[in-house]
């Protein structure tokens, strides 16, 4: 039978610790030899003979005893460890694992804890329905009333956009008849496409006091080009005060006789100029061989005109006429609306259509003057004021830039409320 170094080893310890009553001198000898290899730094160079024997040894107490340390230390300890060792990454036996389901946690309930709220409702665009009997209507986009009204408050507490005082409807004459008058405004729609309203004002200035043969006595109220049309208003009021006794120089007879260059001359300020000043010389002989020399009384004739759209057509019926048979859609009511999320038109055209199919009546001579205000003053089409704007802060308007403070929302929305008590915010 074979036996391992490490019993070897431990056979000699056991026989050098037995006890020495039956020991004779030459196992004592041999039992402190065996002894001597556990010595340590042994000297190999002292004799056996000079290791006494645990016999001859003095008695020493537990704490001075060479071997006490063997009372705190495994064997293992004691002995060189064995050649081959159990590998390091070696994988520990698997524990067995329970077969008893974990208990859930229960959530104790806090009772400062706030309910979960349901979702908000969904902000809805202007979209098709069918009503009780089947039939198919428009149903209006969320909060539009709300809005509206909110948008129209703030239109009426700071009138200081330029339409206010200088939009196409302002710009006739007002010692001149109304035929007079309603070309005027004809004239003045036509010039103010792509044109700045205080651009428009100052071309129609001109054409009242500078056109034809009348504005050869008239020289001493002409009015100069200002250069950054703040003033157009005041030397307007001035212009028309001095002259109240004499008509406007702007009517069908002296755009007639004037020539398309001096025409061209008197209104180069606004946009396409050139093409304008065709427009209107082709659409006064029109007036005159057609129409009897007075403006159309219907969106298609006045559309029939050259240079004439739906835009400026229901716009001049409207301030001309006082017919209120369509909505002007320009390309602020256009981009607005879009913003708000009340449709998803691409032209101003089709914003038409759209804002008709559920727009109430009531409200379609002044949705162009109301917007048109609010992009010329807070809602601008490079950069937006929205902290400016009534509607900041509601979560009314879809395209709100954020981070910027309201200003007199909640006095706006306090004040609806209070004179009209059916009109709530809802979630947007």
């Amino acid at each position: 039978m074979r036996t391992s170094r490490a019993s070897k080893e431990a056979s000699k310890v056991f026989q050098a610790l037995s006890p020495p009553a039956r020991r004779s001198t030459r196992n004592s000898s041999l039992n402190a030899s065996a002894l001597r290899s556990f010595v340590f730094n042994a000297d190999p160079t002292v004799k056996t003979e000079s290791i006494p024997t645990i016999a001859h040894l003095p008695a020493k107490s537990d704490d001075e005893s060479s071997l006490s340390s063997a009372d705190t230390a495994d064997i293992e300890d004691l002995l060189e460890p064995p050649t081959k060792r159990r590998k390091r990454n070696a994988s520990p036996k698997s524990l067995p694992t329970s077969t008893r389901t974990p208990r859930k946690a229960v959530k104790k309930e806090d009772p400062d804890e706030k309910p979960i709220q349901p979702a908000k409702a969904r902000r809805m665009p202007a979209r098709k329905t069918r009503d009780a009997q089947g039939e198919i209507v428009m149903e209006p986009p969320s909060n539009w009333e709300t809005m509206y009204n909110i948008v129209k408050k703030m239109r009426e507490d700071n009138p200081t956009a330029p339409v206010d005082t200088m939009g196409c409807a302002e710009l006739y004459w007002r010692a001149s008849s109304p035929k007079d008058r309603r070309f005027q405004t004809l004239i003045a729609l036509m010039l103010s496409s792509q044109t700045k309203d205080t651009v428009t004002a100052v071309a129609m200035q001109r054409l009242h006091t500078e056109l034809g043969e009348q504005a050869d006595g008239m020289d001493d109220i002409k009015t100069e080009t200002p250069e950054d049309f703040s003033d157009v208003k005041i030397k307007t009021e001035e212009t028309e005060s001095k002259a109240s006794d004499k008509d406007s120089t702007l009517n069908l007879t002296n755009i007639l006789a004037v020539s398309p260059t001096k025409l061209n001359e008197l209104i180069e300020k606004v946009g396409f100029h050139n093409n304008k000043t065709k427009y209107i010389k082709a659409a006064a002989l029109i007036l005159q061989d057609k129409f009897d020399g007075d403006i159309p009384p219907t969106p298609e004739e006045l559309m029939s005109l050259p240079g004439v759209g739906p835009k400026m057509a229901y716009l001049c019926m409207s301030a001309a006429w006082g017919k209120h048979l369509g909505i002007g859609v320009d390309v602020h009511v256009h981009r607005i609306t879009n913003l708000w999320g009340w449709h998803k038109t691409k032209t101003p055209e089709e914003t038409r259509l759209a804002l008709q199919s559920w727009l109430p009546k009531d409200k379609w001579h002044e949705i162009n003057k109301l917007l048109v205000g609010l992009g010329q003053t807070a809602c601008g089409p490079v950069k937006r004021r929205c902290g400016e704007c009534y509607l900041a802060g509601t979560k009314l308007c879809k395209s709100e830039i954020r981070g910027l403070s309201p200003v007199k929302t909640e006095a706006a929305i306090k004040s609806l409320v209070d004179e009209e008590p059916k009109i709530k915010i809802e979630a947007a």
